[in-house]
């Protein structure tokens, strides 16, 4: 529209549109497009962590909602597929933490909200492993679901029970609060374990596990408590 020789009133009603609906056009125009939106995410949830290159629909969806975003399951596959983003399938990782079979698992309580509405409400727990030059290092941690703060973390060359154990004792002597909370983890023999259990019932703690066996690192919740993790260390 040229609004040096003409108005906006004037060019409305030639073209027979009201102004109401040229501004809200300006507006919309301004917007950036939500698949470029969640384009953008996708890009920076594959960027996070090495492990994340192996998403797919289902799993990158899940983080997404997770995280917050409005996207429906059939969108998302389709900005994977138009975008590059598409992973083929590759062999069932093996867990970290190994489950054991015998052991009877924890209900699970938090049945996939991971949200809460106050600090020391709902725990995630998990472990992960990086390369040093001494070898592999073993990291535990107790996430908070209110805003994702790191609690307790200890590392061992090893991921006996006795490493979740530790980490559990100094999360709770770093915020006493813990004590009554309910804490989330896999079905790994370190969680089935007497040890811990015995330590959760010290300090009251409530423990919840997966409905089925795998890693807490599979649920995108951790997963993404993982990752922004790992970026700001």
């Amino acid at each position: 529209m040229n609004l040096e020789r003409y108005d906006v009133k004037f060019m409305c009603e030639m073209l027979a549109v009201s102004r109401s609906g040229y501004y809200k056009h300006l507006i919309s125009k301004a917007k950036p497009n939500k698949n470029e939106l969640i384009l953008s995410a996708m890009i920076n949830i594959l960027k996070e962590d090495i492990e994340n290159e192996n998403y797919g629909k289902v799993r990158m969806y899940e983080r997404l909602k997770a995280d917050g975003h409005k996207c429906c399951q059939a969108r998302v596959s389709q900005i994977m597929d138009e975008n590059g983003l598409r992973v083929s399938k590759k062999r069932k990782p093996t867990g970290t933490t190994k489950s054991d079979k015998e052991a009877k698992a924890s209900d699970n309580l938090v049945k996939g909200d991971f949200t809460a509405e106050k600090p020391n409400e709902k725990l995630i727990t998990d472990i992960t492993q990086t390369p040093t030059l001494d070898g592999t290092l073993y990291i535990s941690v107790i996430f908070d679901c209110f805003d994702n703060s790191a609690w307790g973390l200890e590392m061992a060359d090893n991921m006996r029970a006795e490493l979740v154990k530790s980490s559990l004792e100094s999360a709770i002597s770093m915020n006493p609060a813990m004590r009554g909370a309910i804490l989330h983890s896999d079905r790994g023999s370190q969680y089935t374990s007497s040890l811990f259990r015995e330590t959760l019932d010290k300090f009251g703690i409530r423990q919840s596990m997966n409905s089925a066996a795998g890693r807490c690192y599979d649920n995108a919740k951790c997963e993404s408590m993982w990752g922004r993790f790992k970026e700001e260390k």
